[in-house]
């Protein structure tokens, strides 16, 4: 014989007194209520034992799909039905705000403008563990200059790689419209200048005051007309002029 499946909580039974309340429950709405905004009566439900909420339709333009929602109880063999709270809420296909974000999560890059603090993130994925002084200066000193550190984070792998394709995919990386019509890529450039660490392989600075990427990072396979190793192609020479022609009847010759 199968064993008996647990049965989840029973549903409260309907409630004859705090069903019939529905002028009790209008008269609460409306008296919050702009003037002629509580419309049909669209039912009640059963909140819990003695308890239950009857529902009227928002007829207000601000708030489409809200319904009106007054909450009715009784005491126990008790007769007269009493208004516990008034609500307006939201029904299927409410109009509604939108979700609320954190000031930190809100930020988009290039929001950010003058005096603006970005808030501390803790655990961001993007960093890791930097270079910590271990109190033997010579070792302190080697670290610092090797790997440039002294700092409590710096980049993780991850954070490396999102750098990297977000510069690549941006409008300093090869598929950018100058970049496709550039002579000549910047890794062959003298004004490029490699960056340090992992990068280096990928990416440097643009050091030229006439390229549009001037102090910019850029990749190596970018480029525009700018380069230092092209030239524009010499114009076709002009045929020689012939000698000018001079009116000799519109001037005494001396």
């Amino acid at each position: 014989m199968p064993a008996p499946q647990p049965q989840g909580p029973a549903s409260p039974r309907k409630d004859a007194v705090l069903a019939a309340a529905v002028d009790l429950a209008r008269e609460a709405a409306e008296s919050i209520a702009e003037p002629g905004t509580v419309g049909d009566h669209l039912g009640v439900e059963m909140d819990d034992e003695r308890l239950a909420t009857h529902y009227f339709a928002c007829t207000a333009k601000a708030y489409p799909g809200w319904r009106w929602a007054i909450t009715v109880a009784r005491v126990p063999r008790g007769k007269v039905a009493t208004v516990c709270e008034t609500n307006l809420v939201p029904g299927d296909g409410a109009l509604l705000s939108p979700e609320w974000l954190p000031y930190a999560d809100r930020l988009a890059p290039g929001d950010l403008g003058a005096g603006d603090v970005l808030p501390y993130k803790e655990d961001d994925p993007l960093l890791e563990p930097g270079f910590e002084a271990t109190g033997d200066e010579d070792v302190d000193q080697v670290a610092q200059f090797e790997l440039g550190l002294g700092r409590k984070r710096v980049l993780s792998a991850e954070g490396r790689e999102a750098a990297a394709q977000r510069w690549y995919d941006g409008e300093n990386g090869p598929h950018s419209p100058v970049a496709e019509k550039a002579p000549a890529p910047c890794s062959s450039c003298g004004y490029f200048l490699p960056m340090a660490g992992a990068l280096r392989s990928f990416f440097g600075v643009c050091a030229n005051a006439w390229s549009p990427s001037d102090g910019r990072v850029v990749s190596l396979d970018h480029g525009c007309g700018a380069h230092s190793e092209v030239d524009v192609e010499p114009a076709e020479s002009l045929a020689a002029a012939p000698d000018p022609l001079v009116d000799e009847e519109a001037f005494d010759l001396v």
